[in-house]
């Protein structure tokens, strides 16, 4: 499983002209940093647009799920089963199908090859999922809680910001996490709503080292190294509230 991540790494310190030598190089003989320098003087404003997008598309998923959730699990609102059982149909509807009625819509809106756009398609994938592991973990924060604040005199809403979300810390990390991982890594969306320009993300800007007749491959691993450093970071640092948030609800008392 590691050994794609170790060749990419090989390959983005490899020259141009090593890369077709049989047998070929399994360590980086005669290093080389052009293609990090090549990321550095070209792929900065691609990579600074897929982190707007990650940061913008995170903030909307949970100032969307959030609510969505704690009203599933805990006012439980008429129809709520049913708008679960649609929530889960539409993680199943390919992203491919949502891209085209994205970019009719877009026409007509103006919001084609713009970053709040992407932020928006992005969400609709992010959403569902969101709202799902909210309802399960809010499902399982005890009812003497909230009624105590209610006691206090807090209404629903404060409930749910001072008590609610605090609780839900776990949540709310493992939701942020794979929001920002499904829209930092989004090819389809981008590709289809995003035709060109500085407000690329950098998983079309790493196209432009792709052509008919030429392909710098030491620029397009070392893109794809740095690119995977955000996401490997974070994935380091909230694996423990991953581990928790994903797993509530599953074990019952």
């Amino acid at each position: 499983m590691l050994f794609p991540v170790y060749w990419m790494v090989n390959v983005s310190l490899t020259r141009d002209r090593d890369m077709r030598k049989i047998p070929p190089n399994w360590f980086p003989v005669d290093a080389t940093g052009e293609g990090y320098r090549a990321v550095l003087a070209q792929q900065l404003p691609y990579l600074g647009t897929s982190l707007l997008v990650g940061l913008g598309t995170v903030a909307l998923t949970v100032l969307l799920a959030a609510p969505a959730g704690y009203s599933l699990a805990k006012l439980r609102p008429r129809g709520g089963g049913v708008l679960s059982f649609v929530l889960l149909i539409a993680q199943m509807i390919p992203g491919i199908i949502m891209a085209m009625g994205f970019y009719a819509a877009y026409l007509n809106l103006g919001l084609l090859n713009s970053w709040p756009g992407l932020i928006l398609a992005d969400s609709t994938i992010a959403v569902p999922f969101a709202v799902l592991v909210f309802t399960t973990f809010m499902a399982g924060i005890p009812e003497e809680l909230l009624q105590a604040a209610k006691t206090d005199g807090a209404g629903p809403l404060r409930t749910f910001t001072a008590i609610v979300l605090p609780v839900s810390r776990n949540a709310v990390v493992t939701v942020a996490l794979f929001a920002f991982l499904w829209a930092w890594s989004d090819f389809v969306f981008a590709s289809t709503l995003d035709g060109g320009g500085d407000l690329r993300p950098v998983t079309l800007g790493i196209y432009q080292y792709i052509g008919n007749n030429n392909q710098q491959w030491n620029a397009i691993m070392a893109t794809a190294v740095v690119a995977s450093v955000p996401a490997t970071v974070l994935l380091v640092a909230a694996q423990r509230y991953v581990a928790t948030g994903v797993t509530a609800g599953a074990v019952k008392d």
